[in-house]
This record gives structure tokens, C-alpha cells and sequence, in this order.
């Protein structure tokens, strides 16, 4: 059985990953209204992943014993300054999900909850590549500002990125 703090920082959790995939959506529906269906794909794979992380703690919960509780999801950002801007909000939005992960790493620690430390290494793990992808991405994004041939050309890479394995890809 979890702890019951335990439990409850999951379940938090498990809200901001969702939260974060109505976010990743609203900002690809930004960039399908901008006509730039690269930067669309990408961000609809990202809320892919974000919605496959929190089906991962939802069954993580069912598994130790512990239950999910729905709570309402907080409205999605959908209006940006422009394309480098957006792609600055998803990168403050995956350093505050790393924030967010260590926190419940360190409260998994002090609980002494062995297999929840176990079940969050993946999402540490996970964070270092999110964190890299969508820095890398915005240093592209920055490069190409202004140049809307370099710009087309960053849009055609975009539409080249495959959807993680085991990711839902009917988002």
C-alpha cells in the first residue's frame, strides 16, 4: 500500500502531466493556425508523451494500491508572440515538470518508499531528454527567426519526428 502523502503527490502530478498535454495541444493547434504543420506535429507528439506519462503514474497508483482522483485541468495557453515564444513557454513548461519530478523524487526518499523511487528514475531519466529535445529545439527555432526559408526548412525536419514507442498516436 502507498503512503498517503505519497499518493496524493502522484495524483498531482498525474493532473500536471495531463495539464501539460492540453498545453501541448493548444500550442499545436498555435502552429496549425500559423501553417506550420511541422512545429504542429512535433507539439502533438509531445502532448502524446505528456498523456503517456500520466497513464504510467495512473497505473502506477492502481498497482501500489492507490486511486486516482479527477480534478478539473486549468486552461491551456493558446495565444503567442510568435513561433520562438511559444517554443520558449513548452521549454519553461519542461523545466518546471523536472522541478515538479525531482520534488516527488525527494519526497520518495524521505519516505523511505523504495519502489516509488524506482518508478520515478524513468521520469528523471526522462526529463534530462525532454529538457534537451525542446532546448535544442528552441536554439533551432531561434536560428531560423526571421528567415522564413530557414524557417520552412525547420518545418520540414519537424514533420520528420516519430511518435515514442508505446506513445497513443491517434492524439
Amino acid at each position: 500500500m502507498i503512503n498517503a502523502k505519497m499518493e496524493q503527490l502522484l495524483n498531482e502530478q498525474f493532473h500536471r502531466e495531463m495539464g501539460a498535454a492540453m498545453q501541448y495541444l493548444a500550442i499545436s493547434s498555435y502552429f496549425e493556425d500559423q501553417n506550420l504543420d511541422g512545429f504542429a506535429h512535433f507539439f502533438r507528439l509531445q502532448a502524446q508523451e505528456e498523456m503517456g506519462h500520466a497513464m504510467k503514474q495512473f497505473d502506477y497508483l492502481h498497482t501500489v494500491g492507490g486511486k486516482i482522483t479527477m480534478q478539473a485541468i486549468p486552461q491551456a495557453r493558446a495565444e503567442f508572440g510568435g513561433y520562438v515564444e511559444a517554443v520558449e513557454f513548452s521549454l519553461h513548461q519542461e523545466e518546471q515538470v523536472t522541478q515538479d519530478i525531482n520534488h516527488l523524487m525527494k519526497n520518495a526518499v524521505e519516505l523511505g518508499d523504495f519502489a516509488t523511487q524506482n518508478f520515478l528514475q524513468w521520469f528523471v531519466e526522462e526529463q534530462v531528454e525532454e529538457e534537451d529535445v525542446v532546448r535544442t529545439m528552441l536554439a533551432k527555432t531561434k536560428m531560423v527567426d526571421g528567415n522564413s526559408s530557414a524557417l520552412y526548412l525547420l518545418n520540414e525536419e519537424l514533420k520528420n519526428r516519430k511518435a515514442e514507442p508505446g506513445a497513443d498516436a491517434t492524439l
